[in-house]
């Protein structure tokens, strides 16, 4: 739930964010259109870049009067750039002061075409492009159209460097206009930017990779026109219907995709001048999560080049005449607050709910100095403000979505230059109510009763949705997941009434914490303080990212003040940040609860068995059948996955705690060999036992299914991250470092395989559950003998066993069990006996392939 260029995130992982205006004006101000003059730069921003060589250029066109090209006939609007319709074309004036100036482009779908769907993308509301562009001057009167990159920089034009970066990174022109005529002050240049919107372009439109993903081919000009061009002080507005090709599958093996006929939809895309000025960068640490903008700067190291990563972030400010007051510390109001409105469209009962989810975080930016500094409120109507639109990037939304899908995600759009967080569409999927509402109940129904059942009170939903709100907002505001909050809190402590009522179940709303599963009935604990809230970890971060340091001038100079707050702050543990991106720190994982993943795994799973033979009668609607039942019995199995893969991470485990040199102890970590033979012990009990409560035959007999599959498919998942050559490298790289005192990977190997195959050193018969289990075993080790696969994408696939102890590991493994099998081949009852002499034979097959 899910948000570098948020697009670009968004493609990649379905989670995005999205740009405004970037500009200190009241949203009032930027209501106020006509007779608006633009705004006046101090300097417009110079080209930084090498001027292109013009050769052989063609006949400078002529420049006629003003009068000539717009008429007394012409229907114009003044703003950033002053339109002009004329004959059905479109006239451009932009003023002198705007070029060179960075602008911003946001394109966005504002109403979808019937069928347009790709995952999560797709909808009405959806960002589709994004670009800074600038008009500059060029010779032979023409107006050039550049897309501008802040991949790589230099800041100081007096240094030799800086010409050698600029030479090394010319800005592409991607459009030319002749200049028609100059405005009556003189001071501007008229355009015609018809053709350019009624075609097909990346910059106003779709970005290559989202049409793609969507399958759109080209654009059909006999079937697309221009709908509206609108300007504001600050932006302008150009909504466009377009007709697109749609690409089939492939109509034979290597064949081009084949045409799937047309999709029409409805694109608007918003021009936002950004500031003249940057806002204050403030660097990245990675002890607490924001999402970040980057370039590589050539002046930051004076003996080679650095990386640097800004952290996104709206601009918040006190008014001039409080600053004195903020600097001592009083609570003062932003001189523009973050502004969120609900879309129309979302049903009125869910509103309120959602401008809470909002509003929450106001506490959590008094910690930074500043009160009332985040609001939500309802669109306004067409009556109260006839200019307003969803689509406009001036404004952020909580945008509902009438899609199937079930989620919900908190994009952002920021300035490249300085990370500043101009503006957000969070996406509001209808169906996200189906997620809650199965998450509540397979995690708290043992302990709400208002959860057993498959329609929850509006009340009740409304609360979900809330803390929904609440956790897409915190992306909104720059903030990644933290995944390591809950496993600040001791597992016993989620048990305690008043504890949790004071300190709730997780330090952050940003981790994947959703509700206490710990919790027992009998511990009194339901209602809200199941829930998850904005927290102890929450309000620091955004202390962090947003309190402002006046007398620090540079992001340089900020970084020791704010390296000192960070130290002293996280000599508390629940402040500690673990990063959503770490596959190796158990303590960094989504969906778990606490310090030990087996205590609250053990917990979850005493409530996953209080719900099972509950499920018929709490899944029951009158005159319906068993579809409830079977959505939450998978529910339930999922829940008891979820668990199992909280304890497996343990195993080969690496704790990675970021640190800066004034912090003492080390950043990497083993999990402690206690530890993951605790783990093991767990999996061999809960799991490797078979988890026969899993298996109600009453409840399958009404809804299908196969009882021995669905153990083997909660088995295999763990059994293949174990008995994987990444965690025996990893288990192997342990025992070189600490010798003894590592958990070493035979031992673990050896460990699991007492579990697993219980039978045979016991001689007593194996059944059909545990036959599986241990098939797969053997077949996970067989697996690392046999020669890697080919990957079709270079570098990815499968690790090689044969290139480290991994392959030796696993054929001593084989060998031994082989030994051991012959040895028991005789007991047990003939399915036994038949199960030996094939597991005898996969494993001779293994060893000697010939």
């Amino acid at each position: 739930m899910h948000t570098p260029r948020q697009l670009k995130r968004m493609l990649a992982a379905a989670g995005i964010a999205c740009l405004a205006t970037a500009v200190s004006l009241p949203a009032a101000a930027q209501r106020k259109k006509k007779n608006a003059a633009p705004p006046a730069s101090t300097a417009p921003a110079k080209d930084t870049t090498a001027k292109p060589p013009m050769i052989k250029p063609g006949p400078k066109p002529a420049v006629k009067a003003f009068s000539e090209v717009i008429t007394d006939k012409a229907a114009a609007d003044s703003g950033l750039f002053n339109i002009y319709k004329q004959d059905d074309r479109y006239f451009f004036e932009i003023a002198d002061s705007l070029l060179g100036r960075d602008i911003l482009v946001v394109n966005r779908i504002s109403k979808s075409a019937a069928g347009l769907r790709a995952q999560m993308m797709g909808f009405s509301g959806d960002i589709i492009g994004e670009n800074v562009i600038r008009f500059e001057k060029g010779p032979n009167n023409r107006i050039f159209l550049k897309n501008i990159s802040y991949s790589e920089v230099s800041k100081d034009s007096t240094q030799p460097m800086f010409t050698a970066v600029m030479n090394s990174n010319l800005q592409p022109i991607v459009a030319a206009f002749d200049i028609k005529a100059f405005s009556k002050s003189g001071h501007g240049n008229v355009i015609d930017l018809t053709e350019y919107m009624s075609g097909d372009n990346d910059v106003l439109f779709f970005d290559g990779s989202v049409k793609h993903m969507l399958k759109l081919g080209g654009a059909q000009p006999d079937k697309s026109y221009i709908s509206d061009v609108r300007s504001y002080p600050m932006n302008t507005e150009i909504k466009t219907v377009k007709t697109y090709s749609r690409m089939g599958g492939p109509s034979a093996p290597g064949a081009p995709p084949a045409p799937g006929g047309f999709a029409t939809v409805e694109l608007n895309s918003s021009m936002v001048l950004l500031p003249a000025v940057p806002m204050k960068p403030r660097y990245f640490d990675p002890r607490v999560g924001f999402f970040t903008t980057g370039v590589t700067d050539f002046d930051a190291d004076p003996q080679g080049v650095k990386k640097l990563q800004m952290i996104t972030r709206w601009r918040l400010e006190p008014k001039p005449e409080d600053m004195e007051k903020y600097k001592r510390g009083e609570l003062v109001e932003p001189q523009k607050p973050i502004v969120f409105y609900i879309d129309p469209a979302t049903p009125a009962k869910w509103r309120k709910y959602l401008i809470m989810g909002v509003n929450d975080w106001q506490s959590a930016f008094e910690e930074a100095g500043f009160k009332n500094a985040i609001i939500a409120k309802m669109a306004p109507t067409k009556a109260e403000d006839s200019t307003w639109s969803i689509e406009d990037a001036r404004f952020s939304a909580i945008v509902y979505k009438p899609s199937e899908v079930p989620n919900a995600s908190g994009p952002h759009v920021h300035d490249p230059r300085s990370g500043e967080i101009l503006e957000s569409h969070i996406n509001w999927y209808h169906n996200v109510m189906r997620l809650l509402r199965n998450w509540y109940f397979v995690q708290a129904s043992p302990n709400d009763e208002r959860a057993r059942k498959m329609q929850f009170s509006d009340e009740l939903m409304g609360d979900l949705i809330r803390f929904v709100s609440s956790h897409e907002v915190g992306h909104t505001l720059g903030l990644r997941h933290n995944f390591g909050s809950s496993s600040t809190y001791p597992v016993e402590k989620l048990r305690d009434k008043e504890w949790v009522k004071k300190n709730g179940h997780a330090a952050s709303i940003m981790d994947y914490a959703r509700f206490n599963y710990v919790a027992q009935p009998g511990d009194g604990i339901s209602g809200a303080d199941l829930y998850p809230r904005i927290n102890y970890y929450d309000k620091w971060a955004i202390q962090w990212g947003y309190h402002l340091l006046p007398d620090a001038k540079t992001p340089e100079a900020e970084t020791p003040i704010l390296n000192k707050m960070t130290v002293e702050k996280l000599k508390d543990k629940k402040y500690w940040f673990g990063t959503e991106s770490n596959p190796n720190d158990p303590r960094s994982q989504n969906e778990d609860l606490g310090d030990n993943a087996m205590k609250a795994s053990a917990y979850g799973i005493k409530n996953l068995q209080r719900i099972m033979p509950n499920l018929l009668a709490w899944t029951r609607v009158s005159n319906e059948g068993y579809g409830n039942l079977s959505e939450l019995y998978k529910e339930v199995v999922s829940q008891f996955g979820r668990y199992m893969g909280h304890v497996t991470k343990n195993v080969g485990g690496i704790y990675e705690t970021p640190k800066t040199v004034e912090q003492e102890g080390p950043i990497y970590e083993y999990v402690p060999k206690a530890i993951q033979k605790e783990a093991i012990q767990f999996l061999s009990q809960q799991l490797f036992t078979t988890p026969k409560w899993l298996v109600n035959q009453d409840l399958l007999s009404r809804i299908g299914g196969d009882g021995t599959a669905l153990v083997i498919s909660t088995q295999m998942p763990t059994l293949g991250r174990l008995l994987s050559v990444n965690t025996l490298n990893k288990l192997s790289a342990a025992e070189a470092a600490l010798g003894a005192a590592a958990y070493q990977p035979v031992e673990m190997l050896n460990d699991l395989k007492k579990a697993i195959f219980t039978e045979v050193y016991a001689h007593t018969a194996v059944d059909a559950y545990r036959r599986n289990l241990q098939r797969g075993y053997v077949d996970n080790l067989a697996g690392m003998l046999a020669p890697p696969s080919p990957s079709p994408m270079p570098g990815f696939g499968a690790a090689n066993a044969s290139r480290s102890d991994a392959a030796g590991i696993a054929r001593a493994q084989l060998s031994t069990l082989r030994n051991d099998l012959r040895a028991a081949a005789g007991s047990g009852d003939a399915s036994t006996r038949n199960h030996y002499q094939d597991l005898i034979a996969r494993i001779s097959k293994a060893l000697d392939p010939k």
